[in-house]
């Protein structure tokens, strides 16, 4: 495939650039964190990312920006207080991609009125001035008329509080434009395949480009493996006898009509039958249904909700929704897979649940200098990014610098303007396509996905799809059906060869299928 002149650019500086202070592997949330971080602080930054930005947990979130309510009951103040600050931050630099999200809990009873009025007080108290809106007690009507498709018997009234939302694959995209305005050389369909070490210390990683087979062998005086579930692997790379530091889990959503649950505010489950929450969220003209918390022992690349996972999401949803959801309402499922944090070892009382393990982050300096972070979720990417660059400042003897991005808006996000777009809303309306639809059920149109391809970073038909558009996401029969025209517009931007055109045809429609209930 013909590559753009920016990408071709990125490739030549593998083969002929000088060596990087700082060699991020990983695209996903805190991988892109760590790049938007090291750049801001003059580092020469490169990222290489083994899919596509976002390919594969960060964009198969809750999408929410939140403290971490159900967190307070598990006593974990100091992580509620971290993510409550970070939110702050989000909605003040990335908006409007991160928005306001009002919550509601539905009350069976004076004991759940006690309660969660007041651990959700404490939610208040915790994020200080920097709150979004105070929690406040409904009573029953209040509660009906704010969550028009409730089931209503047994409900006395409910608590309403204040959280954010937003669209996890756009911000990461948003992240990369950051990281590159300020300097950073990013790739996505590069992978890391090995690393370099001289001395005992890594030095620098090979890489290789999905798209043509090339490798380079790049020198960088900080590694940062920022890999997600799959940091024990790169591990491995340095110390193949390295123990692991993660239990990986799985949580799925579902995707039905807008028509299920009406209205602006987010419904929450606080306890379901497994001992998590569960959320109601209206999302993209939709409302998504989710989650779950299944324990996986392997790392599939595309991880598949399970039949039981499917029914669970539904049968709680039946609970609480006046209309319950079937299998034959559902427009998209998607699956992830967590970076938990494997408990000590030598813990008592054995297997411990995925729900209880750790949400927190950990960073890990190996002997030869390699640093894993691992673990966290989306709301605190930036806090953790700016805690690893410090150490791998610290590490390989950088200089000092200054983290800029507790303030930093994020790229066109300044002048925001209500559109995911921001300030490059008025580039994409002037391009080919604006106004013409992609698919009549989907609120996107052509223009958006040269956008993609031409300053988005977009490679392939599923790129398009699934995260520089949330197509599949939203509805997946639609997504497929649309798949012919983007392959179209690709043929036009790109210019790939015949067999290369096909096989992305053939892989886009696997990934729609995969994201459809059988």
């Amino acid at each position: 495939m013909a590559a753009p002149g920016e990408r071709a650019a990125d490739l030549d500086r593998l083969r002929n650039g000088p060596e990087w202070d700082v060699l991020v592997v990983g695209g996903g949330a805190t991988g892109l964190g760590c790049a938007v971080d090291a750049a801001a602080r003059g580092y020469r930054t490169l990222l290489v990312e083994r899919g596509d930005y976002a390919g594969g947990t960060s964009s198969r979130s809750t999408k929410l920006i939140h403290g971490g309510v159900r967190y307070l009951r598990q006593g974990d103040l100091a992580l509620v207080r971290h993510a409550l600050a970070e939110r702050a931050r989000l909605l003040a630099n990335a908006a409007p991609l991160v928005r306001p999200l009002p919550f509601v809990i539905p009350l069976r009873g004076l004991g759940e009125r006690l309660r969660y009025g007041a651990g959700l007080k404490l939610y208040d108290l915790l994020a200080g001035a920097r709150g979004i809106a105070a929690s406040e007690l409904l009573d029953r009507r209040q509660t009906l008329a704010a969550l028009p498709g409730l089931r209503g018997d047994g409900v006395v009234g409910g608590v309403r509080y204040w959280d954010a939302q937003f669209d996890d694959a756009r911000l990461a995209v948003t992240l990369m434009r950051s990281a590159r305005d300020r300097g950073a050389t990013c790739l996505n369909y590069c992978a890391l395949i090995g690393l370099l070490k001289a001395g005992g210390r890594v030095c620098g990683g090979v890489l290789r480009d999905a798209e043509s087979g090339e490798e380079f062998a790049v020198r960088a005086r900080a590694v940062i493996n920022a890999t997600g579930v799959y940091a024990d692997a790169v591990r491995r790379l340095d110390d193949a006898g390295t123990a692991p530091l993660l239990t990986p889990s799985q949580g799925i959503h579902l995707v039905v009509d807008a028509d299920f649950l009406p209205g602006a505010s987010a419904l929450l489950v606080p306890e379901t039958e497994d001992g998590r929450v569960m959320f109601a969220i209206p999302w993209l003209g939709k409302v998504l249904l989710g989650t779950t918390d299944t324990a996986r022992d392997d790392l599939p690349d595309e991880p598949l909700p399970l039949a039981g996972e499917v029914d669970f999401v539904l049968r709680t949803a039946a609970g609480v929704l006046a209309r319950p959801p079937r299998r034959s309402d559902v427009r998209s499922v998607f699956a992830g897979l967590r970076p938990l944090l494997a408990p000590a070892a030598g813990s008592p009382g054995g297997k411990v649940s995925p729900a209880a393990l750790s949400r927190e982050h950990a960073i890990v300096v190996g002997d030869s200098g390699l640093l894993t972070v691992t673990g966290g979720k989306w709301t605190t990417y930036r806090w953790m990014a700016e805690q690893v660059v410090d150490r791998a400042a610290a590490v390989a003897g950088l200089p000092a610098g200054v983290c800029e991005t507790r303030g930093l808006c994020l790229h066109a996000c300044a002048d925001g303007g209500g559109s995911v777009y921001g300030s490059d809303a008025a580039a994409v309306a002037a391009l080919p396509g604006a106004g013409s639809a992609l698919h009549p059920a989907l609120p996107y149109d052509e223009a958006m996905v040269r956008f993609a391809f031409r300053c988005e970073g977009a490679r392939t038909i599923e790129d398009v799809l699934a995260r520089r558009t949330r197509a599949l996401f939203i509805d997946a029969a639609a997504a497929e059906a649309a798949i012919g025209r983007v392959a179209e517009i690709l043929d036009e931007e790109l210019a790939p060869s015949p067999a290369r055109l096909q096989a992305l045809q053939t892989a886009a429609l696997l990934a729609a299928r995969r994201f459809r209930l059988s």
